[in-house]
């Protein structure tokens, strides 16, 4: 079993990031940062992350994708303006499929979602700074076990506002 956790669209505040990895970074084995931080590399708010570059980071120097490894699972990491997110799936479930990921996290478009193509579960955890489409700023822990995954999102405000579980069975 592990835990990740899952943010996005930070755009500069080191407040809610040290707020979130003080919060949970003692009971996750992974924290991903999909991009937008508009941070350095080198900030102390977001090491710990694997973090990728959006396209407002003008800073750091992270790279445009991340392929991580847990449990056996290939995770995909982007930002997402570079698949053009906002308007399809498509280019970055063909991205998956080439890089063999089973799970991909992206960020961009701001709103919360999830959805699984295929055999790949895509995994959006919103904004923790600037949502769209709602007010909530969220975040995701996703929990690999036994095949499934559990998705818990959280608000940054309010906490945990439910659980995705039996939605999703993910494959090695």
């Amino acid at each position: 079993m592990s835990k990740i956790l899952i943010v996005s669209d930070s755009h500069g505040s080191t407040e809610l990031l040290d707020a979130i990895k003080a919060k949970h970074a003692s009971e996750v084995d992974q924290m991903i940062h999909c991009g937008d931080s508009e941070l350095s590399e080198d900030n102390e708010s977001i090491s710990g992350f694997t973090s990728v570059k959006g396209n407002c980071d003008f800073y750091g120097d992270f790279p445009e994708e991340a392929l991580v490894e847990v449990d056996g699972y290939k995770i995909l990491v982007v930002h997402g303006h570079l698949y053009s997110v906002k308007s399809s799936l498509l280019s970055l479930s063909y991205r998956a499929e080439e890089a063999g990921a089973n799970i991909v996290c992206f960020g961009h478009s701001h709103l919360l979602g999830a959805e699984k193509i295929q055999d790949v579960l895509f995994i959006n955890p919103g904004s923790i700074r600037l949502p769209r489409g709602r007010h909530e700023r969220t975040y995701v822990i996703l929990e690999l076990k036994d095949g499934k995954a559990d998705l818990r999102v959280y608000d940054f405000d309010l906490g945990e506002m439910g659980s995705l579980t039996q939605e999703f069975s993910v494959s090695k």
